[in-house]
């Protein structure tokens, strides 16, 4: 009975004593290429000297680091290398991305090499302008595409549809709401003006919003997405997209290269840079992502009402409690700082993506949604609806219409893999990651026997001729060996011949512009990075042929 009776103060200080106790024994391990000298990684590198390997790790546990050195000696070896590389050329690049966008832009805007020397003789050179309706992506540069794919009327599809099980049932896998994530992945590259114009003018759609976020790792507003309806009002379908890895953003392709993870109880591991990107903590201090991670939100679960749709207590006033409790769990945080974190933290991708779209699902009752991406983008993704079943989102999460992601890094490990598969899979899939041939990204960070890092979902793969495979895990899952640098090679050397002839035996939309042919002339030396761009995406779903294997009969 004395249980029974215990006071709400002998209760929270002992959920509060459990709390401190679980976020103790949180496992994780940051791989960190500045701690060592180039010494030290030769005798990692040469003589497997553990010692030397463990001072470029930070961990909860001295022997996870040791563990982790000795079992995944290369994985790290290509990580801390790689990174380290990265981070000399940090500069160079984002000096170098400036100016290939300026000068794309530059040429763009005054209709090419002859119309810039016409417009410098009268004097009427266009400048370009950053961020403005007319200042392109250097991805957009690389696939100049902007309109749907047409054959298939989405739009069409999704009023027709009577119910929302029937659009679960019929669009997975369509086509034309494949292509719709694809170049809406392939949009989330350019300026909040730009997205809006094509969404409007050119799809049709309602543009909702579009969000720059903040990383507080990065200490820098570097996660970009946006929101989108097929219709303002009474619409069937939102979707969102997250923006990928881009080309010249050093932060970007080391984060892709990141070894880091954080380990949530009873998920499994997570990469740590991706939970960064989406503001779920900061590794500067790990006790950042327990904050985040393990806290759970009872409010949906109080404002379902049965018919699909979310009751009016799921607003604003839930979402400022749960800042509050994150501002309040930072001990020793004077109350001026806490509403400065509170502040910050409604600037991250996760949350401000949430409470737009709980807002939205109540506004819109028979919508269903759909999470995009490409490249890092991916990974947040399908990260995103992952943490909503952590936080026990359950009522968001009956409404998601499916994940589809372009050329997605790996995000945990297989104990992660198995947790979402349930809420993924089952009683349909829901997940689909798209891989294009050699492509480097998806076979990062790298897995091996010990499923270190491990894919889930269905992978739709397509070879360089464009032929669709239904997979468990594309082939050649590391990148590694003398046969795959060699077919790699010899593919890329396919894929810029194709560049020339792929207008003529398809038609003029998929004629690859001279920036693309001088990535794949690029890409004879890197055909890993020459295939991940967005265009053989496109072309694969848009000209995607499933295989069919012919059983031989007897």
């Amino acid at each position: 009975m004395a249980a029974a009776t215990s006071t709400p103060t002998e209760f929270e200080e002992n959920s509060n004593d459990d709390d401190k106790s679980e976020m103790n024994i949180t496992n994780y391990l940051i791989v960190r290429p500045e701690k060592g000298g180039i010494l030290d990684l030769l005798r990692y590198l040469v003589w497997a000297d553990i010692g030397s390997g463990v001072k470029f790790l930070e961990s909860s546990d001295e022997g996870i680091m040791g563990g982790e050195a000795a079992d995944h000696r290369w994985i790290i070896l290509v990580s801390i290398i790689v990174r380290k590389i990265i981070s000399l050329l940090g500069k160079p690049m984002e000096y170098t991305g400036f100016v290939a966008d300026f000068f794309l832009n530059l040429l763009f805007q005054n209709g090419g090499i002859m119309g810039l020397f016409l417009n410098f003789l009268q004097g009427k050179v266009v400048t370009p302008q950053r961020d403005t309706e007319t200042f392109i992506s250097t991805i957009g540069h690389l696939d100049g595409r902007i309109d749907l794919y047409r054959d298939e009327n989405l739009l069409e599809q999704l009023d027709n549809s009577v119910s929302a099980e029937k659009i679960a049932t019929e669009e997975i896998g369509n086509r034309a709401l494949m292509d719709l994530c694809i170049m809406a992945s392939k949009l989330a590259y350019e300026n909040a003006k730009v997205v809006q114009s094509i969404v409007v003018q050119h799809w049709k759609m309602h543009f909702v919003d579009f969000y720059n976020c903040w990383n507080d790792f990065q200490k820098e507003m570097s996660t970009q997405v946006f929101i989108l309806c097929d219709k303002p009002k009474d619409a069937n379908l939102i979707l969102i997209s997250f923006r990928g890895t881009e080309p010249f953003d050093a932060d970007d392709w080391g984060t892709d290269f990141d070894y880091s993870w954080y380990e949530i109880p009873k998920l499994g591991r997570v990469h740590m840079g991706f939970l960064e990107a989406l503001g779920l903590g900061n590794r500067a201090d790990t006790t950042t992502f327990h904050n985040h991670l393990q806290m759970k939100s009872t409010s949906f679960n109080h404002g379902y009402d049965g018919s699909g749709s979310l009751s009016s207590n799921t607003d604003s006033d839930m979402e400022e409690n749960e800042w509050d409790q994150f501002s309040a769990s930072e001990e020793g945080t004077a109350v001026g700082h806490k509403k400065f974190l509170s502040e910050k933290v409604k600037k991250t991708a996760y949350y401000a993506v949430r409470k737009k779209l709980k807002s939205i699902l109540m506004e819109h009752k028979n919508a269903k949604f759909v999470v995009t991406g490409h490249s890092l983008g991916g990974a947040l993704a399908v990260l995103f609806p992952t943490v909503l079943v952590l936080h026990q989102q359950t009522d968001i999460m009956k409404r998601l219409l499916g994940v589809y992601t372009f050329g997605q890094p790996r995000i945990g490990n297989l104990q992660l893999a198995k947790f979402m598969e349930a809420h993924l899979e089952y009683p349909v899939p829901k997940y689909f990651r798209v891989v294009y041939s050699y492509d480097l990204v998806p076979r990062l960070p790298c897995d091996d026997k010990t499923f270190l890092y491990k894919h889930f979902g269905v992978c739709l793969y397509y070879n360089s001729l464009y032929i669709e495979q239904k997979l468990d895990e594309e082939p050649d899952p590391n990148f590694y060996g003398l046969r795959n640098v060699v077919s790699a090679h010899l593919n890329s050397v396919w894929e810029l011949i194709r560049s020339f002839v792929v207008g003529y035996t398809h038609g003029p939309m998929y004629k690859e512009s001279w920036f693309m042919v001088f990535a794949r002339i690029m890409g004879l030396a890197l055909p890993g990075i020459a295939a991940h761009c967005p265009t053989d995406y496109v072309n694969s779903v848009r000209l995607g042929k499933e295989r069919v294997v012919r059983m031989s009969s007897f």
